[in-house]
This record gives structure tokens, sequence and C-alpha cells, in this order.
């Protein structure tokens, strides 16, 4: 159950943290020199509005100028004794739009503006991160099925072990006239315990786990995603009744319908 527990954190939060980084990318959008500051507040002010906008920063050519020169260490304008720069924006996107076909579209949109003189973003990384994103999304998953998989094999074999040991008495109390579901009621019901017990053990270690990484790497915000985590917690412990459930309601089926001799086998 923690196995299962763990994949399914690892399968919420890819998504979550897929946004982040997209979220992160910036296209910036120069102003020619000319642009009157009217055109530019209408210009912010259509972008903050736009569907696909996340944050717009203005930056002036003076701002750009002082963090250049922080940068690089020295005051470039005394040297050129002009600033090149030009006014700027700085435009994030929301995850849903980061994506190369999107960005282009975005991209002609905003150059077909008089006041606009460069859109520019790192159209490589935007094509390197879309490809990447979809072929670990398409991995994640498929492992996660494979381990998952594996967690319920475990589980179900586990509990057939158990009642196999029990098949004689499962017989016996047949033979006395017990009905079906009389005999697989205390099964399930043990199953059922164990499988609730699993579970709270299961999203401790989970709970275990997440500290570690939050403490370790605390830029994820696993703590932050207490609806992620509620829902998780209560499919685990939805998966540990089902799967128990199941597999005792199957197994003892199984020997009920044995007959005697054929229970030496």
């Amino acid at each position: 159950m923690f196995l299962v527990s763990l994949l399914g954190l690892i399968v919420l939060k890819t998504n979550n943290i897929t946004e982040h980084f997209k979220e992160k990318v910036t296209i910036t959008i120069f102003l020619k020199d000319q642009a009157k500051a009217k055109d530019v507040e209408i210009l912010q002010a259509e972008l903050k509005k736009a569907a696909y906008s996340n944050t717009v920063t203005y930056i002036s050519k003076d701002a750009a100028a002082k963090k250049y020169s922080e940068d690089i260490g020295e005051n470039f304008l005394a040297f050129l004794g002009e600033n090149p720069l030009k006014n700027g924006i700085d435009l994030t996107l929301k995850s849903d739009f980061v994506t190369p076909e999107k960005m282009a579209e975005i991209e002609h949109n905003l150059l077909i503006r008089s006041i606009v003189a460069e859109v520019t973003y790192d159209k490589p990384l935007i094509e390197l991160l879309s490809k990447n994103i979809s072929r670990l999304s398409f991995w994640i998953l498929l492992f996660s099925s494979l381990f998952t998989l594996i967690a319920v094999v475990l589980i179900n074999s586990s509990i057939r072990l158990s009642i196999y040991s029990k098949r004689f008495t499962i017989k016996t109390m047949q033979m006395v006239g017990a009905t079906k579901g009389f005999i697989r009621k205390p099964f399930i019901l043990q199953s059922i315990k164990l499988g609730i017990i699993g579970a709270i053990v299961a999203i401790g270690g989970l709970f275990g786990f997440i500290l570690y990484l939050n403490k370790k790497v605390p830029e994820i915000e696993l703590l932050n995603d207490v609806e992620i985590i509620g829902v998780l917690c209560a499919t685990i412990v939805g998966l540990g009744i089902l799967i128990t459930w199941l597999s005792t309601f199957f197994a003892t089926q199984r020997f009920l319908n044995l007959r005697t001799e054929e229970l030496y086998y």
C-alpha cells in the first residue's frame, strides 16, 4: 500500500511540477522607443485580461540597464555613453498555453502591434520542454500502472495463502450447513480490517516521506497541496478496502466451490 501511495503521489505531483516549470517560461516584449505611455498602458491592460496571461511585468529601460550592470559587475552605460536597451514587458503564460504552437500564435499577435519592436523567448527550450514532458508523463504512467499491478498481485497472493491455510475449516463449516455468505463474512471483515490498517501505515510512511522530501527540496511545496494529499489518502484507504474485499471474496469462493477431495491438491 505504501508503494501504491508513493506512486499516486508521483503521478499527481508530476502534473503540478510540470505546470510550475511551464509557468516560469517568460516571453519578453520589447517596445519601440517612440511608443507612447498611454499605448503601453493599454497593451498591459489587454495582456492582463488575456486568457493566456499569468503575470505581466513592465520593465523600463533604466531598470533593465541597472539590473544588467549588477549582473556583469560594472556600469556599461559609462562605457557606451547611452542606454541601448528598450522598454519591455515580461509576460508569463498559464501552463496550458506553453506549447510551441500556441506561443508562436501569441508571438504573431503581439508583433502586429505598432508599438512592439520584438518578441523573444527560448523556442528550443519550449520544444524540448513539451517533448520531454510528454515522454516523462508516458513513462511515469506506465511504471505506475506496472507497480500498482505488482502491489495488487502481492496483496492478493498474501490473502489467498492465508485463506488456503483455512480451507478445511471453510469446508467443514459448509458441510454442517453454513451458507456461503455466512462463511465468507468473517474472512472479508478480517481482510478489510487488515486493509485499513495497511492503508493507515502506508499513509504514515507517505507523510514521513513527504516531510523528508519537503525538507530537502522545499521548492516542490508538497505540504501546500493539502487537497491532493487528502484525495490521495482517501484513495489509499478506499483501495485498501476494495483490494482486500475482492481478493478475499474470490479466494473464499474458490474453496467453497471445491469438492472435499480437491482440497488436498
